[in-house]
């Protein structure tokens, strides 16, 4: 029989695509697990009447008329967008992990990354090149989001 490790289990696929969590201070932490459990709370904010008409899209739009319940903040009317929502500013655009992600394209970009940032690779980039990215990230010590690298044949 063939061990897990040869086998290549899913379960350890799914380990290697979530980034190590970065070194954070105690501080950091507690902002990132903050941010979390506000999140879980904030509601789903649709445009006004979305749900009324097919013509008019959920997407959030500011409700903007004179007689608008919902800019009044009546009761009973969905909640509006509102700067009490945010998030702590210390951990606000950082990705779960602790990482500020950076896109790269290419392997020169790799080059301009620090200790507290972690690479994500652009959606057009190719498969070789993604091949490339990988490697080189793993001699600089820098984690990749979106590793996703499938055997590279010759081409």
């Amino acid at each position: 029989m063939q061990s897990e490790e040869e086998n290549g289990s899913p379960e350890q696929e799914g380990e290697e695509r979530i980034p190590k969590p970065r070194r954070t201070n105690k501080q950091l932490g507690e902002m990132l697990s903050l941010r979390e459990t506000l999140k879980a709370k904030k509601p789903e904010f649709n445009r006004q009447e979305s749900w009324r008409y097919k013509r008019v899209k959920p997407s959030w739009r500011r409700a903007r008329g004179l007689d608008s319940k919902m800019r009044t903040k009546r009761k009973g009317w969905p909640k509006s967008v509102d700067h009490g929502y945010r998030s702590p500013k210390s951990v606000r655009g950082l990705h779960p992990s602790g990482f500020e992600d950076v896109i790269v394209h290419n392997v020169k970009d790799l080059d301009e990354i620090t200790s507290d940032q972690a690479a994500r690779i652009g959606h057009t980039v190719g498969r070789r090149k993604r091949a490339d990215i990988v490697e080189r990230a793993e001699e600089l010590k820098i984690y990749v989001l979106n590793k996703r690298v499938r055997p590279v044949e010759t081409y």
